[in-house]
């Protein structure tokens, strides 16, 4: 019989694992041998975090990063075929979602196994949930352009996007440049154009926060370290 391919969530941050994940999760983890991973290191935290009786040397861990080929890629479902499900861990979140998860998934597909995705955070839908934005048309864009000509150009692209599609426009950046990105915005968007940003997502420092482009030069705020996302609409 053949096994299952699920797709587990991890916690954003330190959050409590009860606070966001399902008891369904655990019973799920503690049941597979076989992990597709970002980060063996943190795939390992989460899941003794998760379940701490768990026997985390007894565990195959399969790395999946900007380094793997196709073929190991392709290689990590071979569990599956002999009657082993393998559970896939992104580093926070959903996996598959901003994630490279995606390719393992699309290969699940192409080999017609059942692909399971269990319940948990997405930094993505908890932050347009409550930003106040529609919620019926919306973009993830990932990371914007370093360099920044290609940058401006992009916000003025997505800005342009909540006027004319109305639709609702989300983005990234590295916690280091949270500060930089925010003065771009600022400065190159239309003042009554709204900014929500969302920090530390369902931990306890959460700060989500909707104003008006003009507002936001005047709020008081460090977020030079955290895992923030950005919302634009209009």
């Amino acid at each position: 019989m053949q096994g299952s391919l699920y797709l587990i969530p991890v916690t954003l941050g330190d959050t409590p694992i009860a606070r966001v994940l399902p008891s369904f999760n655990r019973e799920i983890i503690v049941s597979l041998q076989h992990f597709i991973v970002e980060n063996e290191r943190t795939a390992r935290r989460f899941l003794k975090k998760t379940e701490p009786s768990i026997d985390i040397n007894s565990l195959i861990f399969y790395p999946l990063n900007k380094h793997t080929s196709p073929e190991e890629i392709s290689s990590y479902l071979n569990p599956i075929e002999s009657g082993f499900s393998v559970g896939l861990l992104s580093e926070a979140g959903c996996p598959a979602i901003a994630d490279p998860g995606s390719d393992i998934v699309a290969i699940a597909q192409k080999k017609n196994i059942r692909t399971v995705p269990l319940v948990g955070p997405s930094s993505i839908l908890l932050s347009l949930m409550a930003s106040g934005f529609n919620g019926q048309s919306f973009a993830f864009h990932g990371y914007l352009p370093i360099e920044a000509s290609q940058r401006l150009k992009a916000i003025k692209r997505l800005e342009q996007r909540i006027y004319t599609e109305n639709q609702t426009q989300l983005f990234i950046e590295t916690p280091y440049r949270n500060h930089k990105l925010i003065e771009e915005l600022i400065k190159n968007c239309q003042p009554s154009t709204k900014l929500c940003i969302a920090a530390n997502i369902t931990c306890e420092d959460e700060w989500i926060k909707t104003f008006p482009v003009k507002q936001w030069s005047h709020q008081k705020f460090d977020l030079s370290k955290t895992p923030t996302i950005f919302l634009l609409y209009k």
